[in-house]
């Protein structure tokens, strides 16, 4: 939990004026122009585009796991698209053949917390094969960063090979793939194997799986498409996409996809994340249309991920769906569109703000302190709900500031900064402060004893200042204490002052002696103590009359009692003390003073 998180980097100074001492105590950690500019790979160019995708701008790169359950092992890899900058498709400001675009790309998704990258490929030795050898040249250059090759079906229909069959096509452009990119240690691999998919391949030709994969050399994991992908000839798993024409945006195949997938838990399932979608603006699009939801498509389809695997059961893998397809509407490169709005404003030195838009999209916000409204300090961090701060936590010195609020977003959500707003502070006491009311901790230690019959144990009392001088004397005592034990304090009070007191306190059990011991079954009775001193012929009273008796009882206790007297000696009355009883007791120590009434609990185990 984040909470109120203070990020100040320097402590108040005391300056000779108002100016000097707001620039001395802001030390800018950024600026608005860096959390407002560009930070993704995409163009800086690119504009909002009314299919819903999101002009360049500032989004969040919060570890795109954090969407994920709680101790999540799934990789998540890009869906990533290599065709831009040739005249056959929307121009998005940039080459996929350019290698310093391809840098920045996949700088961009290793900042989002991205594992590597599926590309939808189109045969060997044209612009996408080219755009992808520097993909793979790229991700050699980031430890942990893999690639993978997803063989489209336009590369059976494109394929070079005059007059070849789709089979040979197909055994063709495996065979190169195997030749050009399995041997790149960036390659993605299951158990050793890399691993290849594809893109409707079945559906649009008759292929023979089993002779394309006994023609290389290196055999593949293969993954194929949808629920039936599990159950494909020479499958080791398969993978979901966005579905645009369903009504429920795809939540309902999405659950379908995953339960197939439970019941084959020996294969891969890739799953499906995604913003929306809308073609309207492809070339060949046939309006259809998935709506963003200000994110939450994007929210849900982790959400569905999160309902039905966990930290026990683990989902292999995710696709986001896709990295920068702009033509079809789901692109996340520019980031996703949360529609959040902040509304800041002061009263006193309390800041707060609202929000227009569904909070759900925050990862936290992040309030910035400025003397110009340009270079900014962080303050603090909050977390969502709390939309609120005490300025006067902070030694900012008295005087005029600028403060803004940043709503940072959830994983690739855009991250939004309010305009700056004025603060006057007047926070800093300008006559001395009140003397600080003195506080006292007080603990004993150890916690626990263990104690024989007779001994004793201790334990040490301390009562320790917190602030100010506590001049006031601490009575110690003892409660809770059973019969048995006693309890005694060296010394009997304690005055911390400015920095810490202690006493001992012991604790004793009753002695074990032959006047305390528990009487024996083959002990002597008292009465016949009592007969004793007269022999066997005591026992012949049993048979003389009561009045007798009573008489000559009388007598013999008298010579008794003077026979215990003298055995004692001195005349030393028995000891009466409790035996020892073996347990465990709780004992309270309190401690007294005239404004404050402390304790705390031991514990003593008897034996």
């Amino acid at each position: 939990m984040l909470g109120v998180r203070s990020a100040v980097a320097v402590m108040f100074l005391a300056a000779s004026t108002i100016g000097s001492a707001s620039s001395s105590y802001v030390v800018p950690t950024t600026t608005l122009s860096a959390q407002t500019s560009n930070n993704t790979s995409a163009a800086n160019n690119f504009s909002s585009q009314s299919n819903g995708n999101r002009a360049a701008g500032n989004v969040s790169k919060a570890d795109i796991h954090s969407l994920l359950y709680v101790g999540a092992t799934t990789k998540v890899y890009a869906h990533l698209m290599l065709w831009f900058g040739g005249s056959n498709h929307m121009n998005v400001g940039y080459s996929s053949t350019d290698a310093a675009q391809i840098k920045r790309q996949i700088d961009d998704m290793v900042s989002r917390g991205i594992d590597g990258v599926i590309i939808d490929w189109y045969g060997p030795n044209n612009a996408i094969d080219q755009a992808t050898k520097l993909v793979m040249a790229e991700a050699e250059n980031h430890p942990g960063f893999t690639f993978a090759i997803m063989v489209d079906q336009g590369a059976i229909e494109w394929d070079s090979c005059s007059g070849c069959t789709p089979q040979q096509a197909l055994v063709n452009q495996l065979q190169y793939i195997e030749n050009t990119y399995f041997s790149s240690p960036a390659y993605m691999t299951r158990q050793g194997k890399p691993v290849v998919t594809n893109f409707n391949v079945d559906l649009s030709y008759s292929v023979d799986w089993n002779a394309a994969n006994a023609a290389l050399s290196t055999h593949p994991v293969f993954l194929f498409q949808n629920n039936n992908g599990f159950t494909h000839t020479l499958s080791d798993g398969s993978y979901s996409w966005v579905m645009p024409t369903t009504t429920d945006f795809g939540m309902s195949y999405l659950s379908s996809f995953y339960g197939a997938g439970m019941a084959f838990p020996s294969q891969q399932v890739l799953g499906a994340a995604y913003k929306g979608f809308n073609d309207t603006l492809a070339s060949w699009g046939s309006h259809r249309i998935m709506g963003q939801q200000c994110g939450q498509t994007w929210l849900q389809t982790f959400s569905e991920i999160n309902s039905l695997y966990n930290s026990g059961k683990q989902l292999t893998d995710l696709q986001l769906v896709t990295w920068n397809d702009y033509e079809e509407g789901t692109e996340i490169e520019s980031g996703i569109d949360s529609c959040l709005t902040l509304a800041p404003s002061v009263s006193g030195s309390t800041l707060q703000w609202n929000i227009s838009g569904n909070e759900n999209t925050v990862d936290h916000y992040t309030v910035y302190i400025s003397s110009d409204g340009q270079n900014l300090m962080s303050l603090a961090d909050l977390e969502p709900g709390l939309r609120s701060l005490n300025l006067c936590g902070f030694p900012i010195p008295n005087g005029s500031y600028q403060l803004l609020v940043q709503a940072v977003g959830k994983p690739t959500l855009a991250n939004q900064i309010s305009g700056a707003i004025k603060y006057n502070s007047a926070c800093i006491a300008t006559t001395p402060p009140p003397p600080t009311t003195a506080t006292v901790t007080f603990a004993a230690s150890p916690s626990t004893i263990t104690i024989l019959g007779g001994r004793t144990g201790s334990f040490t009392v301390t009562a320790t200042s917190q602030s100010g001088t506590f001049d006031s004397p601490i009575s110690l005592s003892c409660a809770g204490i059973p019969s048995n034990l006693s309890c005694s304090f060296s010394p009997a009070a304690i005055t911390p002052g400015s920095g810490f007191a202690t006493s001992t306190l012991t604790i004793s059990t009753a002695a074990v002696t032959g006047s305390n011991l528990p009487e024996r079954h083959n002990s002597i009775p008292i009465f016949a103590g009592f007969l004793l001193p007269f022999g066997i012929g005591g026992f012949a009273l049993v048979s003389t009359p009561r009045r007798r008796k009573a008489q000559f009882f009388a007598v013999i206790a008298i010579v008794a009692i003077g026979m215990a007297g003298s055995s004692c000696g001195g005349g030393k009355a028995v000891s009466t003390q409790a035996t020892p009883v073996a347990g465990s007791y709780a004992v309270t120590i309190h401690g007294n003073a005239t404004s404050s009434q402390l304790s705390t609990i031991v514990n003593v185990t008897v034996q």
